[in-house]
């Protein structure tokens, strides 16, 4: 298993009620605490109706989290194309890909909620082939091309960027549901996924089959896609115990589901829970779960999983809510960071291996031992004095120190 990226997704998911300033400031001191413990991405998108999704710009949140971070990189996930002047859209990433040195990916979709597109009066039967049509045009303006585009959307004119973005190629990234609509269009233009649809159980169930339609599409117009550049994205909540984990995150995903998956966006198919551990045990402990509520050893698991029946990808991404509260929340994330990362890209694995070899080859150092209990021998008083380090409290620096029991028995 290839190493893998980590990173973190906030639509945001936040319950109302609680100040919003404050939740936006949590958020940010969340992109810090991500930086400092290594995560390689965080995604953040764009909404304007439900409640819940409060973040209008994500350009905007990203900008100020790139002041209080350093090298985590900072996705637009995701900046619905159709809702913007093509050009407009270009020229924020540019910036914030200067305001963040170089640390900007551009990810896009054609608009996640009904009423947002609603708002703004959008067609919603046109929003895909918008998207597809702004990629291709904001491509060409990063490339440095003058381009001049008259649609019934938008009409641009001798249009050319008079900065282009700090980073050579800056990535590119489309969101993809359950359908093939988002794999069709990465192949399309060769660019990168995140799968926002595997939180889903059909989501997990449609991953195996969804690369393909990436790899039919790109070959069809020339291009190429790489599963390193694939983002699939996750839930989960841990702790040192599964019982913990559970009773952390059983009441903050009761209400998510029902108050929100169920009441607000009235999802087909999706039943309120009737209690916070009937909640616990649908969504993580079902054959197929989408989420994984436990230990780091089960979220281990879990990410294997994925990958072997997916056939790989590059980076698992992480989804950002409240189902703990902000405490429980930060130390889940920094679980992941101690041990599943650590875990998943074979950190400790040479640890492993130097601790078992020692075990293993004890015998071998024996010599050593010896070597030492013979000066000892040789210094007056030696012997006597360095009976102390035969306390537990030395065990750390008394390896070499032979058995002064066993020597004085030959």
């Amino acid at each position: 298993m290839q190493r893998l990226k980590f990173g973190a997704f906030l639509a945001p998911h936040h319950p109302i009620g609680e100040n919003p300033m404050l939740q936006f400031r949590r958020d940010l001191d969340l992109v810090e605490q991500l930086d400092g413990l290594g995560y390689d991405e965080f995604w953040c998108g764009e909404h304007h109706s439900s409640g819940w999704e409060m973040i209008a710009s994500p350009e905007m949140f990203l900008a100020a989290a790139g002041e209080r971070s350093k090298r985590i990189k900072l996705g637009t996930g995701v900046i619905s194309l159709p809702y913007h002047h093509p050009y407009n859209v270009a020229q924020r990433m540019v910036q914030l890909d200067h305001m963040t040195g170089g640390r900007a990916i551009f990810g896009s979709g054609p608009g996640a909620l009904a009423s947002d597109a609603h708002t703004l009066g959008i067609d919603p039967m046109l929003q895909r082939d918008r998207q597809d049509h702004a990629i291709g045009i904001i491509r060409r303006l990063f490339k440095g091309e003058r381009v001049t585009d008259k649609t019934d959307w938008y009409t641009m004119q001798d249009a050319a960027l008079q900065l282009l973005p700090l980073q050579e190629d800056m990535p590119f990234v489309v969101a993809s549901q359950v359908s093939p609509s988002g794999m069709t269009l990465a192949g399309k233009h060769g660019i990168g996924i995140i799968s926002i649809g595997s939180m889903s159980n059909e989501g997990l169930l449609a991953l195996p089959t969804q690369w393909k339609f990436a790899e039919d599409a790109a070959k069809k117009h020339g291009q190429t896609v790489d599963r390193r550049n694939w983002r699939v994205l996750l839930s989960w909540h841990v702790a040192e115990t599964r019982e913990k984990a559970r009773e952390e995150a059983r009441t903050g995903l009761m209400r998510w589901h029902n108050e929100y998956i169920v009441g607000t966006l009235q999802r087909p198919g999706a039943a309120p829970f009737t209690d916070p551990d009937d909640a616990v045990d649908k969504t993580a402990f079902t054959p197929g779960s989408a989420a994984t509520i436990g230990t780091p050893d089960d979220l281990v698991k879990v990410i294997k999983d994925v990958y072997a029946k997916s056939g790989g990808f590059g980076t698992v991404v992480g989804f950002v809510h409240d189902w703990a509260n902000p405490e429980n929340t930060r130390r889940s994330w920094d679980m992941v960071a101690r041990y599943v990362i650590p875990e998943i890209n074979g950190y400790v694995t040479k640890l492993r291996e130097s601790q078992k070899f020692l075990i293993e080859n004890r015998g071998v150092f024996e010599r050593a031992q010896q070597a030492i209990m013979a000066k000892i021998m040789q210094t007056d008083g030696g012997a006597e004095a360095l009976k102390a380090t035969k306390a537990p409290r030395f065990a750390a620096a008394s390896a070499a120190v032979p058995d002064f029991d066993k020597e004085n028995a030959r």
